[in-house]
């Protein structure tokens, strides 16, 4: 009785440093992937004003701008056509919306056409905004990998970050 305790003790002991373990590298791994973006500050994100896809197809002018999300948390969520993990993090990003009180904007970038970005939400139920970005947007959100997203706070600085797929809970924990 005692041996199986004491291998019990042991058995639990090396589980959590393994999970502690884990922990620490995905905190690692995360802040290397996330060095280049920008950094949470008191200072409002950069400003946009882009035209929606449905904007675009229903040709109309309609536009979604920064200063136009003031007052709720957002969520900035980055995103390329051809980017296959995009694709299986976005319902997470429609559940959080319809769960919580918040902004979430989803911006095309990396295109080559309009239907090329139309083609892939088409297959996805979405309720979000699609904005179609560019160069300069990417530049100056620093994305230069997808899926990339900040999160705002009320007062549109950036109070979280993230890179590649994010469940529904590590985009509530970021919130």
């Amino acid at each position: 009785m005692i041996m199986k305790l004491k291998i019990t003790k042991e058995k639990i002991l090396n589980t959590v440093l393994q999970a502690l373990f884990f922990i620490f590298m995905f905190y690692i791994i995360n802040t290397f992937l996330e060095r280049n973006m920008l950094q949470s500050t008191t200072n409002p994100a950069p400003y946009f004003s882009l035209k929606t896809l449905e904007s675009i197809k229903q040709h109309t002018d309609h536009r979604v701008s920064l200063s136009g999300l003031r007052g709720k948390k957002t969520i900035l969520y980055f995103f390329a056509p051809w980017c296959s993990v995009c694709k299986l993090s976005m319902p997470n990003l429609e559940k959080i919306q319809q769960r919580q009180d918040l902004n979430v904007i989803a911006i095309a970038l990396d295109y080559s056409s309009v239907k090329e970005v139309d083609d892939f939400i088409g297959n996805l139920t979405l309720s979000m905004p699609i904005l179609l970005g560019d160069r300069e947007l990417a530049k100056n959100y620093r994305i230069d990998a997808f899926p990339s997203y900040y999160v705002l706070n009320e007062d549109l600085t950036i109070s979280a970050r993230s890179r590649g797929y994010s469940t529904e809970l590590g985009m509530w924990l970021r919130l």
